[in-house]
């Protein structure tokens, strides 16, 4: 019988990981404008869940790498102006 190796990727979220991710999708969907829900709103949940998952635990590295997949500027405030 075999044992299929589990990776913390594997691992399910408790309750202060997905704290953490939702503070991530609070701040960017903020930020610009973004609806809860919507479809882009959706994506940025995706992608830092998936970060999280592969390691990235800190919520200001979390929000600049979700920025640099969605090719966001995080330096840009919700009016467009540069914060």
């Amino acid at each position: 019988m075999s044992r299929k190796n589990f990776s913390r990727h594997d691992d399910p979220l408790n309750s202060d990981d997905l704290r953490k991710c939702q503070v991530v999708l609070n701040a960017i969907c903020g930020d610009f404008g973004i609806e809860p829900g919507s479809e882009e709103a959706d994506r940025i949940a995706a992608i830092t869940i998936e970060l999280y998952q592969q390691g990235v635990r800190d919520v200001g590295q979390l929000k600049h790498l979700v920025d640099a997949a969605r090719g966001l500027d995080l330096n840009v405030s919700g009016d467009g102006t540069k914060a």
